[in-house]
């Protein structure tokens, strides 16, 4: 970027389940927030972009840019819709954020909603049978949702690790307990050990409880230029780096819609978002040491002790003993999924990676609460969309 760029406000409606309430008024709810926040009104803004999606199959949900623009601010703006399924949220971020620093507008909002049909996401209804769309074929030769491709890895990790149910269920308690704090997140409840393995066993070894459920929900960030900034007077968070990856390959990650590939020994797993972080802190000028703050997607409790490791926190192996020995609590080498984490939300899919930024801002300005990490200075976003979609943002005070 050749400007410098700020997060000048947030803004989220409560994860949850709203039958009552249309995707355009979670959308609504969320981007006035994030413009009080700012101080800002629709007047001010130059650019609307909108984490939507369609992926393989004809599947995909989401709300389009100008279906806002249309309901309460019909001006000269540019209105912009990007896809890239869960990932489509750091993706409106960073189209935005370079929207800004070209010189293009000096305020644009990035912004997702959705209403999640319930359960496992479904083949979609009407779906044509085509052979030459990998997630057809994936449904007729498995018929496999997504933790049973997380089960896969969290076998894989039982062999080379040792990895006890006992630890992957201390990874979901711990989201749990940083939710408790979180009056956005849908489960807040504590959890133990003992609820979680009692939990129905959706993939061996994953039980209910160690799985993201889906959930409705939106969340929008603005963001500005130095300049607006400084008129408005707002509380920003400076974006230090921000990057957007797809898949290597030879990637040995295992996930839809492929039901088969070629593994690469030099290959990065989950090569999409590991690529994306780490030009992100290149960006930055910074090294994983360097953060306080990581909200990432654990779609399962088997991400909270994988993406640590492959994000470079620490060594392939031990998360395991950090997780057993709180060592990503708020007090700990860094503070994993302070919010609580899809774990505890439910992933309301296009919305998710701006809901990661929202609580990495209200971290970096002290406003998170009793959830607050003390000293929060350098913060950072993961996320992985289906597909073969990354993106990562990291913030500074």
């Amino acid at each position: 970027m050749s400007g410098e760029v700020l997060v000048a406000g947030v803004g989220a409606h409560p994860w949850g389940k709203w039958p009552d309430k249309s995707q355009l008024a979670l959308a609504l709810n969320a981007i006035d927030a994030a413009l009080d926040d700012a101080g800002l009104g629709w007047r001010d803004v130059g650019a609307l972009v909108a984490a939507s999606s369609r992926f393989e199959g004809g599947m995909g949900w989401g709300l389009h840019a100008n279906e806002v623009a249309q309901a309460v601010a019909e001006q000269p703006m540019a209105c912009i819709n990007v896809g890239g399924a869960c990932a489509a949220g750091a993706i409106a971020f960073h189209t935005a954020a370079n929207l800004i620093a070209s010189g293009e507008c000096d305020v644009a909002i990035a912004f997702g909603a959705e209403r999640m049909p319930k359960g496992f996401i479904p083949r979609p209804p009407g779906g044509a049978d085509d052979i030459t769309d990998t997630d057809f074929l994936r449904w007729v030769a498995m018929g496999a949702t997504n933790p049973a491709y997380w089960a896969i890895e969290a076998m894989r990790r039982r062999a080379e690790h040792g990895t006890t149910d006992e630890t992957l269920a201390r990874a979901a308690q711990l989201m749990r307990r940083h939710a408790a704090d979180n009056p956005l997140a849908r489960f807040r409840d504590p959890l133990t050990v003992e609820q979680v393995l009692a939990s129905p066993m959706v993939a061996d070894p994953l039980h209910l409880l160690e799985i993201c459920p889906v959930s409705d929900g939106a969340a929008a960030v603005v963001l500005c230029s130095e300049r607006m900034a400084r008129r408005t007077g707002a509380r920003t968070a400076r974006i230090a780096g921000s990057a957007i990856g797809s898949g290597a390959f030879g990637d040995p990650a295992r996930r839809i819609p492929s039901i088969a590939s070629t593994v690469n020994g030099g290959t990065i797993h989950t090569s999409e978002v590991i690529s994306a972080a780490r030009t992100a802190l290149d960006r930055a000028g910074l090294s994983p040491a360097d953060l306080d703050v990581l909200e990432m997607a654990d779609n399962s409790a088997w991400h909270l002790l994988a993406w640590p490791e492959l994000l470079g926190l620490c060594e392939a192996g031990q998360a395991d003993w950090l997780i057993d020995h709180d060592g990503f609590g708020r007090d700990g080498i860094a503070a994993l999924n302070p919010s609580g984490g899809f774990l505890s939300f439910g992933e309301a899919t296009t919305a998710q990676a701006l809901l990661q930024i929202c609580e990495l801002v209200w971290q970096l300005r002290g406003d998170a609460g009793r959830r607050q990490v003390e000293g929060a200075r350098v913060a950072m976003s993961a996320v992985l969309g289906l597909g073969a979609n990354g993106g990562s943002v990291v913030l500074t005070t």
